[in-house]
């Protein structure tokens, strides 16, 4: 595909030129609820909105995007409208747990907004919260007070004639993804029109996209997966969208693939874990239903991509017609807009089979037993490039050696949002004076070049599709109840029936130590993490006091508290363990 333009307005403007009444976007909502949005009614919400906003900011202020997931096509106008009115969007998980106001305003001050851009019922929702809020709401009247609060869905439509387009370049800051950040300091990627425009490029030409292509995403649209892949890249393609609320897929899991089978989508796909789920889930009655035939590209990325459930799924879903060649295995994420490598969608999968004990040393062996299967994630593309660097002497590593991996190319984001120390250290890596890189913090290799990830060279976790780091678990943790002894708690990772699972370990306060009741400890840890981060906990072990493993500056041993757990060597005083078979559709819908 060939165009022209050097921003996503240019694009979008672009659009409604050449096919004004072209279907962009369907938002469904239940059995039969579609809305749908052609190039020229979308411009005209976002014209509307985008004026309003240049009523009262300037060229680069930041407008924070908050909306519900049944929102869908409210956000996307809003998403657009931000970018029109030369403003940088800022998008941020939709929480209603107790503290969300807290943490909402927490992202306004990081990122200075001026402005939030919502809908009036979430509006209310605030409101209520506010009043039943008395100790802390003087102090987030006073936070709200300073910053523009809009209900999009109250904007005069005929405000369109009044929008005055931006003067920008595709240099300028179109958005800030935020990932999971240390305690009190998420990091907002700074991500320009040039960017997403590349990284589009990217996945259109990598996934062997058309204006034919059709696409369906229950992803969430306020994270870069959802983002980029499910609104910008059908925008970008010029082909039709059918996207979902996460909550639909929580609800009835089959429903993506009705969806699929229905509509007659050729891209979809996710995380690893729905593959899973879905395959997990699926009845004999669900199957006679479906027909997959249509579907070509079955992308799967944002965690581990497992060759078991490849396997699984395909085998499953084979009698409606999914091929396994459909399937297609990527890497990438937020500091890279998205996309970093994927393979060949007319391909299966290539799944290497290693040995475990030589990748702990950093090599990569082939194994004759087959004990660990390693599934490619392709190769770059469109002048991208990827190294494998060794992480402590800087040095670029040949093929077939474990290193961390670094990536180049016009897609990767300019840093972190007010953060430069941390935006050299992570965006602007050199080897052997060329450069810069971006270090993932992922560990890897290359095999013919391929890319096969093997792990991750921070304590990061990848829990249903999202990076999560621990201290913020632990924060949360340590706070939850009286017993539970500040600074004396560990969060980390295993793999438990073939997925990436939490685990928690932490001290009990020395009152606590005889008398304490495990049920009790256990629910207000379950309820915190999850309304806190939106996970679902697999283990929790409470430890005597003093008894964690610390380096001897007192730092906790989060690996060494791993593998003592694995090893059952922890010696706690109470634990408990989830039942996985029972907690598939809860685990999912703590994931969102």
């Amino acid at each position: 595909m060939t165009h022209s333009a050097k921003t996503i307005v240019d694009l979008l403007r672009h659009r409604v030129d050449s096919t004004p009444d072209r279907t962009a976007y369907h938002f469904i909502s239940g059995e039969d609820n579609l809305t749908t949005l052609t190039y020229a009614q979308l411009e005209h919400q976002v014209k509307a909105i985008a004026a309003h906003l240049q009523n009262f900011i300037e060229p680069g202020n930041r407008i924070l995007l908050v909306f519900p997931y049944s929102a869908g096509l409210e956000f996307v106008a809003s998403f657009y409208a931000c970018l029109y009115a030369g403003a940088i969007a800022v998008t941020i998980n939709p929480s209603r747990s107790d503290d969300a106001l807290e943490k909402l305003m927490e992202r306004v001050e990081d990122c200075q907004a001026k402005g939030i851009l919502t809908t009036r019922a979430l509006i209310d929702y605030f409101q209520k919260k506010l009043t039943k809020a008395p100790r802390q709401a003087a102090g987030l009247v006073r936070k709200f007070s300073q910053v523009k609060v809009i209900a999009m869905d109250e904007i005069p439509a005929d405000l369109a004639a009044d929008w005055q387009a931006p003067n920008i370049t595709d240099d300028t800051l179109a958005f800030l993804q935020y990932t999971s950040g240390s305690t009190g300091k998420p990091k907002g990627v700074m991500v320009t029109h040039g960017n997403v425009l590349h990284n589009s490029a990217v996945i259109y030409k990598s996934f062997s996209h058309s204006p034919e292509t059709r696409m369906a995403s229950w992803l969430p649209m306020f994270h870069d997966m959802g983002l980029i892949g499910g609104v910008l890249q059908p925008f970008y393609g010029n082909f039709e969208a059918f996207l979902m609320s996460p909550i639909e897929l929580v609800q009835k899991p089959v429903r993506w693939l009705e969806i699929i089978s229905q509509h007659r989508i050729t891209t979809s796909g996710g995380p690893n874990f729905a593959y899973d789920l879905v395959a997990r889930q699926v009845t004999p009655e669900q199957l006679k239903t479906l027909d997959l035939n249509s579907w070509d590209v079955a992308y799967s990325g944002a965690e581990t991509v497992r060759a078991s459930t490849l396997e699984k799924f395909a085998q499953t879903f084979a009698p409606c017609g999914f091929r396994r060649e459909a399937f297609y295995p990527c890497y990438g994420m937020a500091e890279a807009t998205l996309f970093i490598s994927g393979g060949s969608k007319e391909k299966a999968p290539v799944v290497q089979y290693m040995a475990p004990e030589a990748l702990e040393q950093n090599q990569a062996i082939i194994s004759t037993d087959g004990s660990r299967g390693i599934v490619s994630c392709g190769w770059t593309w469109l002048d991208d490039e990827v190294i494998i660097v060794d992480p402590e002497t800087k040095t670029k590593l040949p093929e077939g050696q474990v290193g961390e991996i670094w990536a180049a190319g016009k897609g990767i984001g300019k840093g972190y949002w007010e953060r430069p120390e941390i935006t050299k250290e992570t965006f602007q890596a050199y080897v052997d004076n060329q450069g810069p890189y971006l270090r993932t913090g992922d560990l890897g290799f290359l095999k013919d070049g391929e890319l096969f990830i093997t792990g991750r060279t921070k304590d990061v976790m990848i829990l249903w599709g999202r990076y999560r780091y621990p201290q913020d678990i632990e924060l949360t943790v340590e706070q939850c109840h009286p017993a539970l002894r500040p600074c004396a708690g560990a969060a980390f990772s295993v793999e438990a029936a073939d997925e990436e699972r939490l685990v928690v370990v932490q001290e009990l306060e020395r009152s606590y130590v005889r008398h304490f009741d495990l049920e009790e400890i256990v629910g207000a840890v379950r309820q915190a993490v999850y309304e806190e981060h939106t996970v679902e906990v697999y283990g929790i072990v409470l430890l005597r006091t003093g008894s964690i493993p610390k380096t001897s500056s007192g730092k906790i041993q989060r690996q060494a508290c791993r593998q003592q757990y694995l090893a059952g060597t922890l010696n706690g005083l109470g634990e408990w363990q989830l039942a996985i078979a029972d907690s598939d559709v809860t685990a999912l819908a703590n994931s969102l």
